[in-house]
């Protein structure tokens, strides 16, 4: 911010929204289960984490790290032999943190049939310099409608999550 509450032009060239995006694949083998029989969530979830750092490097051209996961949401079960496509792009840039949404799909490696829609994310990650500290990421330029609304609702958890942490911290100080 600048005096008087006006934004700090971003002197870095925007980035589109296709240029980071990223798909990656996997079939799901036998040591990747759990108690039940299917796919251990973790073993998504670190495929989701694996593919949100490439695309959020990718974004911001150099090493960026996990801060916050806002959601992940499990919707069906993935099964030993499932080909598990992990589907990543930025959503939103703020200064130095970006959200990448990830959308992960599963179908049989031997049949054709349509990929099953099995868990969506959204993650916070931050751009980090050779110190370690944040650094400034280029904008993201939506392309597409679909862009401009992950945008907006990438916003809306932004603002969820920096309410939510205000509403945490007056509760901790007797508020």
């Amino acid at each position: 911010m600048v005096p008087g509450g006006a934004l700090k032009e971003n002197p870095l060239p925007g980035k589109p929204t296709a240029s980071s995006r990223l798909t990656i694949s996997r079939i799901m083998s036998p040591h990747d289960t759990n108690l039940m029989g299917t796919v251990h969530g973790g073993v998504i979830l670190h495929l989701v984490d694996d593919i949100a750092g490439v695309v959020a490097a990718r974004h911001s051209g150099g090493p960026a790290v996990t801060a916050f996961m806002d959601e992940m949401a499990f919707l069906t079960a993935v099964h030993v032999g499932d080909v598990v496509h992990a589907h990543a792009q930025v959503n939103w840039v703020g200064t130095t943190s970006l959200e990448v949404g990830v959308r992960v799909l599963a179908d049989r490696w031997n049949e054709s049939v349509p990929a099953t829609h099995v868990a969506t994310a959204y993650l916070l990650m931050v751009a980090t310099g050779p110190d370690g500290r944040p650094r400034r990421v280029p904008p993201v330029l939506p392309e597409t409608d679909t862009d401009h609304r992950r945008f907006r609702e990438a916003q809306i958890r932004r603002d969820h999550r920096l309410s939510r942490r205000a509403a945490i911290t007056a509760s901790r100080n007797g508020h």
